[in-house]
């Protein structure tokens, strides 16, 4: 009795071509004599090659079904002497499946599929070579044969990956002040053969350096949806300052705040009180005229430098005149004898 195709790779005989595909994908990446070493592995990948090559191919299968692996093993000869396509008892042998059919078989069936191409990498890989040699074969009810040509090493066919995803990681300045860790949950489709998916979700954790600066990018390769055949997308954080009640900050890391004097204080001094970052104050003295625009720098008060966070930049003071909404008559006649023309 001949081999039962169908009970080689496990499949009923009413499988589909993608049960049978299937199928035979687990099987052979089980069986693969590159990978499995194990004593009979080449003879067994043989045949399951031999099944998937009978099962996957739409006139051989019909001869299977009709006459059993016999029918595939040889040509009828007519009276006058010709081969035909196929017949019952009686066949000439023309195609023996060897190892080697069995890794072109194999080839065929990964060589076009994205999914699994890192995978044929691994083996080795093989696709058919375009030497035009023919073998006694398969009649496929034309003049063409089925070619049984050599193999070679198959180079990986490059996924498409998609498209990155970019959030936002809003942080504050006094996270960026000491570092610190975040953890961000997204969530992702993972998707099957048949398009159907199922959400899930994954928490990304991000170990926040002193000092980054906005727009600092942080990757995570490859957290996407999962679809078959496609390179998931990379998740990218961006680093964002989070708005603070009290600083803003500058390209060089350092802080700024605007101070509120009175135009009394601006011309003749005074101390100012300045808030800093870590919840210390400090007195500021006033001791010129602030005109429009003046600034003053507290030394090392600012965020951390990124590249040596050992060092800290500066807070740069602004100063808001709060001008009087009204004057009297006596006081402009003072300030016209105390201010200069």
């Amino acid at each position: 009795m001949g081999k039962n195709f169908y009970e080689i790779l496990g499949v009923q005989r009413n499988a589909t071509d993608s049960e049978i595909k299937k199928a035979y994908k687990k099987l052979a990446l089980k069986w693969h004599p590159d990978k499995n070493k194990s004593p009979g592995a080449e003879d067994k990948f043989k045949e399951i090659s031999e099944a998937y090559d009978v099962l996957s191919d739409k006139e051989k299968r019909e001869v299977f079904d009709k006459y059993g692996e016999e029918g595939l093993k040889g040509v009828p000869r007519s009276d006058n002497g010709s081969n035909v396509d196929f017949g019952g008892p009686g066949f000439t042998k023309t195609f023996v499946f060897t190892s080697g059919h069995a890794r072109d078989t194999f080839a065929r069936a990964f060589g076009d599929d994205d999914e699994f191409a890192d995978i044929i990498g691994g083996l080795g890989g093989f696709s058919f070579l375009n030497d035009h040699r023919k073998t006694p074969g398969f009649r496929s009810g034309g003049s063409d044969h089925f070619m049984f040509d050599g193999f070679s090493p198959l180079k990986k066919k490059q996924k498409v990956q998609d498209p990155s995803i970019e959030r936002d990681l809003t942080v504050t300045f006094e996270e960026l002040s000491n570092g610190c860790t975040k953890k961000i949950k997204i969530s992702r489709k993972v998707y099957d053969e048949r398009g159907t998916f199922r959400k899930e979700e994954k928490i990304l954790t991000v170990n926040v350096k002193p000092g980054w600066k906005t727009g600092t990018k942080i990757t995570f390769p490859k957290e996407g949806d999962r679809k078959p055949g496609i390179i998931p997308a990379d998740v990218v954080m961006i680093v964002k300052d989070k708005p603070h009640p009290l600083f803003t900050r500058d390209g060089s890391n350092n802080l700024i705040y605007t101070a509120k004097i009175s135009l009394r204080d601006s011309l003749t001094g005074g101390q100012v009180e300045i808030p800093l970052l870590d919840g210390r104050k400090i007195s500021l003295p006033l001791n010129e005229v602030v005109r429009p625009g003046y600034t003053s720098r507290i030394q090392e008060e600012g965020l951390p430098l990124p590249k040596n966070a050992s060092k800290r930049a500066d807070l740069i003071v602004k100063y808001d005149i709060q001008f009087p909404e009204d004057v009297s008559s006596v006081q402009r006649d003072i300030l016209r004898d105390v201010l200069p023309s």
